[in-house]
């Protein structure tokens, strides 16, 4: 009996010591280049993993302030500060947006130290971001200094001034359509059919995009959101219509690997996804690793 309790004793030693105890909290941290680009990519997992009581953390690498057709400068970046804070009460999540200039991002040595002081802070097991082939500069620089960010988080004597890493987290990509040099190639995509009306809750309150850039594709004009009424619903429903139809292209572009986590069943009934890409920079997590880091697959 006393060589049981040991050997028990042990493995438990052994489980916790592996990050591997049934009832250690995951700590994920998103890096997005502008205050809205992790909600968009990562919204439902984020509300996944926090219903699970598992800690995340949206970065905007900057503050967005040209992301609008008529505002710009200090007013536009406290306007979507507080959006992406609305965003993520609704998460239930926290947030932090970086006083860089939108559109002037640059993978310097001082953003690549803020990036490791923020992964560090967090204490990480999860990092993901852009990757640096991107269509936007800010997006792709974003990925570069994450990729950069990837080793140093682990070296004792790069910004000793907050300790480092002992365990590299896994670095992984968000999603994107660009092809050249190379496409995007999910590793895990993930349904958020639960969380979908959340998400667009999220979304929602990113009222600067909304009336601007997401409702013109443009830099020309705005469409205010009509504050109450009828109208308000029936700008909400557009937008929810709109936003839906996007997660519901991830989960019928991947349909195969959905089938391949979930089985055939289920695999064919998801209707919203998200889906991400393991970056090679990193701790290479096995699939099944992944697995539970993303614990929502049966």
């Amino acid at each position: 009996m006393k060589i049981c309790l040991i050997l028990i004793a042990g493995l438990s030693t052994f489980l916790m010591d592996s990050g591997h105890a049934q009832d250690e909290k995951l700590r994920i941290m998103v890096f997005g280049a502008h205050p809205d680009d992790c909600e968009l990519k990562a919204g439902g997992v984020a509300a996944m993993w926090a219903k699970q009581g598992h800690a995340v953390k949206f970065v905007s690498a900057t503050n967005g302030d040209i992301g609008h057709a008529i505002m710009s400068g200090g007013e536009l970046a406290k306007r979507r500060t507080r959006e992406v804070q609305a965003a993520a009460k609704v998460l239930g999540i926290e947030t932090h947006v970086m006083d860089n200039h939108d559109g002037e991002l640059m993978p310097t040595l001082e953003n690549r130290k803020a990036f490791v002081r923020l992964i560090r802070e967090w204490k990480a097991d999860i990092v993901m971001a852009h990757r640096p082939n991107d269509y936007h500069p800010d997006h792709r620089y974003t990925g570069v200094l994450m990729q950069d960010a990837a080793f140093m988080v682990t070296v004792s004597n790069y910004c000793p001034d907050t300790p480092h890493l002992t365990k590299n987290p896994v670095f992984l990509y968000l999603s994107d359509g660009f092809q050249k040099p190379n496409p995007f190639e999910p590793n895990l995509v993930v349904s958020i059919d639960g969380v979908i009306e959340q998400k667009i809750e999220a979304l929602w309150t990113l009222e600067s995009q909304i009336e601007s850039f997401w409702a013109t594709r443009n830099f020309e004009g705005v469409v205010p959101v009509p504050k109450e009424g009828e109208a308000r619903k029936a700008r909400k429903r557009e937008f929810s219509q709109r936003f839906q139809a996007r997660s519901m292209l991830v989960a019928d572009e991947y349909r195969a690997k959905l089938i391949e986590l979930y089985g055939e069943e289920r695999g064919n009934r998801i209707r919203h996804a998200e889906a991400f890409e393991l970056c090679e920079y990193g701790r290479r997590a096995s699939a099944s690793e992944l697995k539970k880091l993303f614990p929502f697959f049966e």
